[in-house]
């Protein structure tokens, strides 16, 4: 299956995914899970020796990692790309709680859809817990391949089939619809790697299992985590007698200590951009920005 193929038949719903994002962005921090795993990503950039001067931390609103990225590079310029305005409404002030950034002033911070130019080029593209959230993983990919010099590298997680097992199992036992978008699998996104450019992909997971004392405080947290964006999922609201047989449901698959688990699987990988290769006697084609990169960049930098 084309890599195109794969992203169109995600079963991913872009306008339930932008109102999930309107409300996180409404809370006074990021779900905690996205932090965990923002803490997790940045233990593994450790064997990574490059020091980038730039760096774009994509969705860094709901991603939750500022923290970690300014722990790792200090001297770092990190700057925020945005879903959507609302993230950057927090970032001015003008949210009810704003995010608390580091240096008492805001950074410099974008939205998404600016084009290329105007975001610019970067050595590192971080981008935590949010590829499950877009339509055309492989189009995002190929964009920051375009956005980062030479020998620059992406590094992201984002959550993989294996996530709410537990949930679709007991959705699929009363035939409702399915409770989860479609998530890729994780050879799946280093294949969209390779194809987007970029070169020595390392894909990684892993599986968190998350419990709860009753099946309201679980049903609590998955909306803080953005709730159901598969177009194939109920219409419209649920009565409260609905919601009390899912209460019901879960409930009888706790454990023996009363306590209701779930599985999110998580897909961390990273990859480089090498410097273009071209056959003998071909002609090889380098922007002016990657020119000055390779100029800057020290021996063994890697």
């Amino acid at each position: 299956m084309a890599d195109n193929d794969r992203a169109s038949g995600r079963r991913l719903d872009a306008v339930a995914v932008d109102a999930a994002l309107r409300r996180l962005a409404l809370a006074p921090e990021p779900p905690w899970l996205h932090r965990e795993v923002a803490r997790r990503m940045g233990e593994r950039l450790a064997p990574i020796r490059a020091q980038p001067a730039r760096i774009l931390d994509w969705w860094a609103g709901p991603g939750g990692g500022a923290a970690v990225l300014r722990e790792r590079y200090p001297k770092a310029q990190i700057v925020a790309v945005e879903p959507e305005a609302r993230w950057l409404g927090r970032r001015s002030g003008r949210a009810r709680k704003p995010w608390r950034w580091f240096g008492g002033t805001a950074p410099e911070a974008h939205l998404a859809g600016e084009d290329d130019v105007s975001i610019g080029h970067a050595q590192l593209v971080w981008a935590n817990m949010m590829l499950h959230g877009v339509v055309d993983p492989p189009a995002l990919f190929a964009r920051w391949h375009r956005l980062l010099d030479i020998e620059g590298f992406v590094v992201f997680s984002c959550l993989g089939p294996g996530t709410l097992r537990e949930l679709r199992e007991l959705y699929a036992a009363m035939a409702w619809p399915a409770p989860t978008p479609g998530f890729i699998d994780m050879h799946d996104l280093g294949d969209m790697l390779v194809a987007a450019g970029f070169a020595e992909p390392v894909m990684d997971q892993e599986t968190l299992v998350l419990s709860w004392p009753s099946a309201e405080a679980l049903l609590v947290e998955l909306h803080q985590l953005g709730g159901n964006a598969a177009p194939d999922r109920f219409c419209g609201l649920r009565t409260p007698a609905w919601r009390r047989r899912l209460v019901s449901e879960l409930g009888a698959r706790a454990s023996a200590d009363g306590r209701i688990a779930l599985s999110f699987e998580v897909a961390y990988g990273h990859g480089f951009k090498s410097a273009p290769r071209g056959r003998a006697g071909e002609p090889v084609a380098v922007s002016l920005e990657d020119m000055r990169a390779m100029v800057r960049r020290p021996p063994g930098s890697r």
